[in-house]
């Protein structure tokens, strides 16, 4: 008898971690610039997508890459246009590339 083989984990985002992209998800529903997400947990990567309308492609695509920790740090936040927006070890300060959205000038 052969001992069964154990299905590949998939990678998910932690509570604090969702609690960090939530914040600044909320923050941008308020501010009238997201209206939806949806969260995948794939065998290498979870993802975290953001709409602004929800049936249409994310304007903006949360990935974590626990493979990539060790090299340029496992969190990477990826445009609509599929370019790499910022890559870092830490989750906060790769989420301030989009919290710059939130910036306006005010009369």
């Amino acid at each position: 008898m052969t001992p069964a083989t154990p299905l590949p984990e998939t990678v998910h985002f932690h509570r604090t971690e969702l609690g960090v992209i939530l914040s600044l998800y909320g923050r941008m529903v308020a501010a009238g610039e997201w209206r939806d997400y949806g969260i995948s947990s794939l065998r290498d990567v979870a993802i975290f997508s953001v709409f602004r309308r929800t049936a249409e492609q994310p304007m903006y695509r949360i990935e974590k890459r626990p493979k990539m920790a060790a090299r340029q740090g496992q969190y990477c936040v990826i445009g609509m246009d599929g370019r790499i927006l910022r890559r870092g070890h830490d989750l906060a300060t790769v989420l301030r590339v989009l919290e710059r959205k939130l910036i306006r000038v005010v009369d």
